[in-house]
C-alpha cells in the first residue's frame, strides 16, 4: 500500500477531532448538525473538492458520524496499549465492526480502471474514482484506511492531558500531549495531586 498521503493524514485526524473538548469539563461535537458538517466541510474543500458547494442533509450528516465512530474506535485500537481518548473510552465499536462500518463506506465510490504507460516502462493500471462518483462518507472511510495502513499510524496517540480528548501524530520522542497547553494543565494536575493536603 503506497504511504498515506499528507491529505489524507490531516482528513482522518480532522475527523476524529471534530469531538473535542467543550472547555467546561464536558464534550463537544462540531458535527451536531448539517450545519456543524458544512462549515467542516467549508474547511476542508482543498482535500475534498467533490463537495465544494455541498449542502448536507441529514443522511451525509448520519453517513459521516458512522465513519467518525468507525475511526475513533481504530485510532483507540492503534495506540494500544496506551489507553484511548477519554471522550468515548467506554462506548467505543468493537474492532470488527468498526472495520466493516469503515470498508463498507469505502466501497461506495465506484472504480474505474486507468491505464497509464511511460516510454521506460511498461503498461500499469490502477484504480481511481469514477467521474463525478464523490460520495462524502467514502472519501473520508478512503482517506482513514490511507492513514491507518501508512507509517503516520505509529505516531498516532491520545492526549491524556486533564479534559483533553484529542488525538495527535508525535512529532518528537518526548512529545507527551497534543499542545502546550495540554502539558501545562498536565504539569499543573500533576502539582496539585501531589501538594494536596491529606483530609482531617
Amino acid at each position: 500500500m503506497p504511504p498515506a498521503h499528507p491529505a489524507d493524514t490531516r482528513l482522518a485526524l480532522d475527523l476524529a477531532l471534530t469531538v473535542r473538548h467543550d472547555g467546561h469539563g464536558g464534550v463537544a461535537d462540531d458535527l451536531a448538525g448539517p450545519e456543524g458538517l458544512a462549515a467542516w466541510l467549508h474547511g476542508h474543500a482543498d482535500d475534498l473538492p467533490d463537495t465544494a458547494g455541498h449542502l448536507p442533509d441529514a443522511d451525509d450528516l448520519a453517513a459521516v458520524r458512522d465513519v467518525r465512530a468507525a475511526v475513533r474506535a481504530l485510532f483507540a485500537h492503534a495506540v494500544r496499549p496506551a489507553e484511548p481518548s477519554p471522550a468515548d473510552a467506554a462506548r467505543l465499536l468493537p474492532v470488527p465492526e468498526a472495520l466493516d462500518r469503515l470498508n463498507t463506506a469505502a466501497a461506495r465510490t465506484p472504480t474505474v480502471p486507468v491505464l497509464r504507460w511511460t516510454p521506460d516502462a511498461g503498461p500499469v493500471s490502477d484504480r481511481r474514482p469514477a467521474p463525478g462518483a464523490g460520495d462524502l462518507a467514502a472519501a473520508l472511510a478512503q482517506a482513514a484506511i490511507a492513514f491507518l495502513t501508512g507509517p503516520d499510524r505509529h505516531r498516532l496517540r491520545a492526549c491524556h492531558a486533564p479534559r483533553c480528548v484529542r488525538y495527535f501524530l508525535k512529532d518528537h520522542p518526548r512529545q507527551e500531549w497534543c499542545k502546550p497547553s495540554c502539558g501545562n494543565r498536565a504539569r499543573v494536575a500533576r502539582h496539585h495531586e501531589r501538594h494536596k493536603q491529606p483530609a482531617t
